[in-house]
């Protein structure tokens, strides 16, 4: 048996009906949401085995959180309950010109002040072969970076392989007084597995890469590949951004010997773009996990990345078999 255990805070996404400004109208649609809890919730639809470690309140709120999590198939055995507040942010959703506008309410979350010490690791990744965390968490402030830390060093002691989403949030590093690059690096380290592009290995790296396009990424990616000796494969997309409801996506993986590039997909009408860099992330382990090959991984994490901005809320829902009919084609009612 096989396990993937993610690390990271479960919040509540609260959204205006519609394209309706924020409270427009005294109403909210409410979904759980989170990076990581994205990642294995879609991996659990996908029949994967996955547990969540996280800490919520022992309200309803959290309790909700979990009940969402359990529907899903992922193992909620692994949540703690404690603390005193569930994490919120509010997303209003863009049309035409206007962008999505995020708003975090996340400070002094129950998961955000829980000491490194809360989480028992040995009992936490038994069974367990692959921890996924991102930068979400250490950008929360000092106590979630020192927990994540210790997450990827306990991981490594027991030969658990790490993957890292870089999942940049400006506002949330801003918040505290915190060094990004030396944070990220220390994470980066215990990673076989990086979710980031040239921007995010600038970063860790502190240089610029002056190549184009697909010339730029690969000297990027060999970069990080010399200065990180455990890693071995980078996953990336690329999205051109035309009008909120127009984007241009593609996706690349990199490893040390070779890479997969796939073509652009034009993705026109989106419902709803938060989260697609989550069903990537998703769909990657999850070609990864089946054997497939990096240009078929790349091929899968682009399709579930497309079919994600279908779909209100955080969380990517899909099955096998709505993969193999978007990758097959044709956009025609299946009846």
């Amino acid at each position: 048996m096989t396990k993937f255990l993610a690390f990271g805070e479960i919040m509540l996404r609260l959204s205006p009906p519609g394209r309706e400004l924020l409270l427009q109208t005294p109403k909210l649609d409410v979904w759980v949401a989170g990076a990581e809890a994205n990642v294995v919730t879609q991996l659990a639809r996908l029949g994967h085995d996955v547990g969540m470690a996280t800490m919520v309140p022992d309200n309803d709120l959290g309790r909700t959180a979990i009940t969402t999590l359990r529907g899903h198939g992922v193992d909620t055995s692994t949540i703690t309950l404690g603390g005193d507040r569930m994490g919120l942010y509010f997303v209003t959703s863009g049309a035409g010109l206007r962008a999505t506008e995020v708003i975090y309410d996340r400070a002094w979350s129950s998961f955000a002040e829980a000491p490194a010490e809360t989480w028992d690791w040995t009992s936490l990744l038994g069974g367990v072969d692959r921890l996924h965390l991102s930068g979400i968490t250490p950008a929360l402030g000092p106590v979630p970076a020192k927990a994540a830390l210790a997450a990827v060093r306990a991981a490594t002691e027991r030969g658990i392989v790490v993957s890292f989403d870089g999942n940049w949030r400006g506002k949330l590093w801003e918040r505290w007084d915190s060094n990004p690059r030396a944070i990220l690096t220390q994470l980066v380290e215990h990673a076989d597995l990086m979710f980031g592009n040239h921007r995010d290995i600038a970063l860790l790296l502190d240089r610029d890469f002056s190549g184009e396009a697909e010339d730029r990424r690969r000297e990027a990616t060999e970069a990080a590949f010399a200065a990180f000796p455990r890693l071995q494969t980078i996953a990336s997309t690329a999205r051109h951004v035309e009008h909120v409801d127009l984007h241009r996506l593609s996706a690349r993986i990199d490893t040390r010997d070779a890479y997969a590039q796939t073509d652009e997909v034009v993705l026109a009408g989106i419902v709803d773009r938060i989260g697609g860099g989550d069903a990537f992330a998703a769909g990657v382990l999850h070609g990864l996990r089946s054997g497939k090959d990096i240009a078929e991984t790349a091929r899968i994490g682009l399709a579930l990345a497309a079919l994600k901005h279908s779909l209100p809320g955080d969380a990517s829902l899909f099955r096998q078999a709505d993969i193999d009919a978007y990758l097959a084609g044709g956009l025609d009612v299946r009846r």
